[in-house]
């Protein structure tokens, strides 16, 4: 269900594995509840959340008030989020920026439009994967729900394994996962790494040009990354 990454005396660092609901789900067991327990049952509080496809880093506040500072920096776009991805094909440009509103589509899903009232916000740079794939390494600078997904969608590589924006889905998983997080928190910068190679799940993650890919970006925040004027 998840591996423990971190301990702080104010917030535990967890990998989430893949297909794990983060709230409780079709008789699922609630996440927080177990990593609770694992930490001798103490309060735990949601900071954020991951889809159940998304595997990787998921942040959770040992305190209300750790909670409520930690969920400010989210809300403040403060915290530094960057997740790998395999797309199912070339894209229509390696690298750039993702930018449109989402609307609801059909089958739980949303779609990008070419408007940008409250837009999603994601920049990304690629590079070529097996079999015609591509391995994408994305940062958003919004929010939004299922945004990477719906962002590589709309560039046409949407992710292998993705049950609603991939077809032909037939993979052992959803290749989305949460690979870096960095924010300040009491003072202090603080980055951490989940590698998704050592995720229980994931055959894709160990193929050659992954691998490459995954240790060319060994330090995402230090990729060169454009500046670009968000509004407030």
């Amino acid at each position: 269900m998840f591996r423990i990454l971190f301990v702080h005396s104010d917030f535990v660092l967890i990998d989430k594995y893949p297909g794990v609901s983060v709230h409780k789900d079709d008789g699922d067991t609630m996440l927080v509840h177990e990593v609770s327990r694992q930490l001798g049952g103490e309060p735990l509080y949601l900071v954020h959340r991951l889809d159940k496809m998304t595997s990787g880093l998921l942040l959770l506040a040992r305190s209300a008030d750790a909670a409520r500072a930690l969920s400010a920096c989210f809300a403040e776009r403060m915290v530094e989020k960057y997740y790998l991805a395999i797309g199912s094909k070339k894209p229509k440009k390696k690298q750039g920026m993702i930018c449109g509103d989402m609307v609801r589509s059909r089958r739980s899903g949303w779609m990008l439009t070419t408007t940008q009232t409250n837009p999603a916000i994601t920049q990304f740079f690629s590079t070529a994967a097996e079999q015609g794939e591509r391995l994408f390494i994305c940062r958003p600078l919004t929010g939004k729900t299922h945004q990477i997904r719906v962002a590589l969608k709309s560039i046409g590589s949407a992710i292998v394994g993705d049950p609603i924006y991939h077809n032909s889905h037939d993979a052992d998983r959803g290749y989305l996962h949460a690979y870096a997080l960095a924010f300040p928190y009491a003072g202090e910068w603080h980055r951490f790494i989940c590698d998704p190679r050592h995720d229980v799940i994931g055959e894709k993650w160990h193929e050659s040009a992954i691998v490459h890919g995954i240790e060319m970006w060994s330090e995402p925040w230090s990729l060169d990354w454009p500046n670009i004027k968000r509004k407030p």
